[in-house]
């Protein structure tokens, strides 16, 4: 019988539950994201995940917020920054997903891992949206349906990946945060479908009309995935795509700007803005790191525009 998961307490810093060991763990891989977050993170997945080999296998369930509870395994390299809470993973997201709670929207989880913005969005500071939680992999889709239950299965599951269209491919990777299957076949990895973010349309999952936040964290399928959601992007839809660091091409912004009528933002720590992007250039500034991604998002809703430019309104007004 498994262990229950260690607590943490991200707002009071109280971990319950955990072993001396597992205390001194903690400390090691809080130390270790303070430090490393100087220079991006870089190497503390690959330490952490050593340190995680000396660790009896268990849960670990942070408390988000009072609504939010998010359980991976104790030691997990990638997000055991979570520890850290000075952490904040992906700010301009939850820049943007705060100040949408007023708004009825949906959230279509594209690449959800294990559920951590699906958790995070349905919970009540966040506005308790619908949130659709879309991840191919039979190693993750477990992971990613146990927050749904610990969190009331207040957020819907699909195992599938996100493409052009409906059918199979072969998921590949050795991380669990880049599982992709735009990968080499050969590699290994697992037959998994496939279906186009206009399908959900079709299947009756979403409307054709309506609000919809589009998380697209698929792996290098990014393009792909917006060549199947041409519908659904003429609904008051923003997508969210990751553009990777060492891509100094910004293939993904390049084909927004060039090949679709959407408008493009990337949000810049500088100015504490949502930035237009009108020329490439701007990502070349913000795009500092090689190792880690960088959210752009595109949208031709007059809505989000709106929300959008009041958002940068009140990022001024508290720089003033």
């Amino acid at each position: 019988m498994a262990q229950a998961p260690i607590q943490f307490d991200r707002a009071s810093g109280a971990i319950e539950g955990a072993n001396l060991w597992e205390r001194t763990a903690a400390l090691a891989l809080v130390t270790g994201s303070k430090i490393s977050s100087h220079f991006s993170h870089m190497g503390y997945i690959a330490c952490a995940n050593l340190l995680r080999k000396t660790l009896t296998e268990r849960n670990i369930a942070i408390k988000l917020n009072s609504d939010a509870v998010f359980e991976f395994p104790y030691g997990d390299g990638y997000w055991s920054k979570l520890l850290n809470r000075s952490y904040n993973y992906e700010d301009e997201l939850d820049l943007l997903f705060k100040d949408s709670a007023d708004v009825d929207y949906i959230l279509i989880d594209c690449g959800a891992n294990y559920g951590y913005w699906s958790v995070l969005v349905s919970s009540r500071p966040f506005g308790s949206h619908k949130a659709i939680a879309i991840e191919p992999s039979a190693q993750n889709f477990p992971k990613l349906a146990n927050n749904a239950e610990i969190n009331g299965d207040r957020f819907d599951c699909m195992k599938c990946a996100i493409g052009a269209a409906r059918g199979t491919a072969r998921l590949s990777g050795t991380k669990h945060e880049a599982f992709s299957i735009a990968g080499d076949p050969s590699e290994g990895g697992e037959n998994v479908p496939v279906i186009a973010l206009d399908n959900l349309i079709d299947d009756g999952k979403v409307g054709a009309s309506g609000k919809y936040l589009i998380k697209l964290d698929v792996e290098g399928v990014e393009i792909e995935a917006i060549k199947g959601g041409t519908r659904l992007l003429r609904a008051d839809s923003v997508i969210i795509c990751e553009e990777h660091g060492s891509d100094r091409s910004h293939a993904v912004s390049r084909y927004i700007l060039e090949k679709t009528p959407l408008k493009l933002f990337v949000y810049d720590p500088r100015s504490n803005r949502m930035e237009t992007v009108t020329e490439l250039s701007i990502l070349d500034r913000i795009k500092v790191s090689t190792h880690v991604g960088y959210n752009v998002f595109g949208t031709a809703s007059a809505f989000w525009q709106d929300r959008i430019d009041a958002l940068n309104a009140k990022a001024s007004r508290r720089m003033q």
